[in-house]
């Protein structure tokens, strides 16, 4: 009688145990929780919708955070947001979207957003209040001086908190190997691959030193293209020996460095044998970044609405395609619902393993809970006179 009532206790023990992970904890014993332990307890309690939409940065038209918008953070819960010019108007208005967000997300969410210098700077769609106008990064690749790079990196994070941006899709770790490059051309540091990882690397260490985090880009290296991929696929006609010593190195060499990359829409046939883009390719993401040079970090697309995909593959094709190539995050989908719809179908009909999502959201999550914070700045952080100190020492020579 004694050894069926151990027996019993036992097997009620189990039970209750099995069914702790799903117990609910409220929002002040959730932050006591270690970062795995929160990971965990997300992962035991989050739907299968809402594993997919964690892996969605979706975007909006609109600078207001509307009714319509609300909803859409409230009941899809994706996993974050991109910034883009639509959404940038005046200073408090664009606080107020971003602080709408926050506020309606059950998980911290990634704002992000194109902050680059140059040509790229979406910060500087706020009207009403003076932003830092920040040079190409050809010309501070040009100084070789790291230091200034890091201050650079600095001035960018500063400006990016007063709007609570944590995240900036740079450097970009391109060559600009080829002088008919209209995409990148002076987005990136330089022709020399050496001076590019040390100048992005000190740029970047700037920017995450000061609470911003950083997403280094276009792997496998969009330098040596003359097409640009928002309207048809760039093709790179290099063996992987010559890319890694040219356009591959600064991403090799911060492989054990970075957490983010962002894989561009780029055809290699000499490496796939197949026009397939990068970021679809899982000879590219899978057998190379991660598996050849060990990466362990996020992995994102580019932008998903660029017509070198729309042209080319369906909505489900580029989602399925783009998860079971190892991408863990889906840039700008072509509505939240409808990918969401597309990726469960995959999943029904087995064209994706539901443990390659739970792999990418488990990623996700320990991410944002190790670098996601409240790290809001004020106003006063837009366009200070010492940061005119530091830029004034870039020198614009465009001859």
């Amino acid at each position: 009688m004694k050894k069926k009532f151990i027996i019993l206790f036992i097997f009620i023990i189990t039970i209750l145990t099995g069914c702790s992970n799903n117990k609910k904890v409220s929002n002040k014993d959730f932050e006591k929780l270690s970062i795995e332990e929160k990971v965990n307890y997300k992962m035991d309690n989050l739907s299968i919708d809402e594993k997919i939409a964690q892996m969605l940065i979706v975007y909006y038209i609109g600078d207001e955070y509307d009714e319509n918008l609300s909803n859409i953070i409230k009941e899809v819960k994706p996993g974050g947001f991109i910034l883009m010019s639509d959404n940038i108007t005046t200073y408090d208005r664009t606080l107020n979207f971003v602080k709408g967000m926050q506020n309606d997300s059950d998980i911290p969410m990634i704002i992000s957003t194109d902050e680059e210098g140059g040509s790229v700077q979406r910060i500087k769609g706020i009207r009403d209040i003076s932003v830092t106008d920040i040079p190409y990064m050809y010309y501070l690749g040009q100084t070789k001086d790291k230091n200034l790079a890091y201050k650079v990196g600095e001035i960018i994070a500063n400006e990016l908190r007063t709007i609570g941006v944590n995240l900036t899709y740079a450097p970009v770790m391109d060559i600009y190997s080829n002088p008919n490059n209209t995409v990148i051309g002076k987005r990136s540091f330089g022709s020399d691959p050496n001076t590019v990882y040390d100048m992005a690397t000190s740029l970047r260490n700037g920017i995450e030193d000061n609470l911003v985090n950083t997403c280094i880009k276009h792997f496998p290296g969009h330098g040596d293209t003359e097409t640009d991929s928002h309207f048809e696929t760039p093709i790179i006609n290099k063996t992987l020996d010559e890319l890694e010593n040219s356009d591959l190195l600064p991403f090799i060499k911060s492989i054990n460095d970075t957490n983010m990359i962002m894989v561009g829409h780029i055809a290699l046939p000499k490496i796939t044998n197949s026009s397939i883009p990068a970021s679809l390719s899982k000879e590219i993401v899978t057998d190379l970044l991660k598996n050849k040079y060990n990466y362990k970090g996020l992995v994102i697309t580019d932008a998903l609405n660029m017509r070198s995909l729309t042209d080319n593959y369906s909505d489900k094709e580029i989602y399925t395609m783009a998860i079971n190539a190892g991408v863990d995050l889906l840039l700008m989908p072509n509505g939240s619902k409808n990918a969401i719809k597309y990726i469960k179908e995959a999943i029904d009909d087995e064209e994706i393993d539901i443990n390659t999502i739970n792999e990418s959201v488990r990623k996700i999550l320990t991410y944002k809970y190790s670098n996601i914070k409240e790290n809001y700045l004020d106003k006063s952080y837009l366009n200070k006179s010492e940061y005119s100190n530091v830029l004034n020492q870039i020198i614009i020579n465009e001859n």
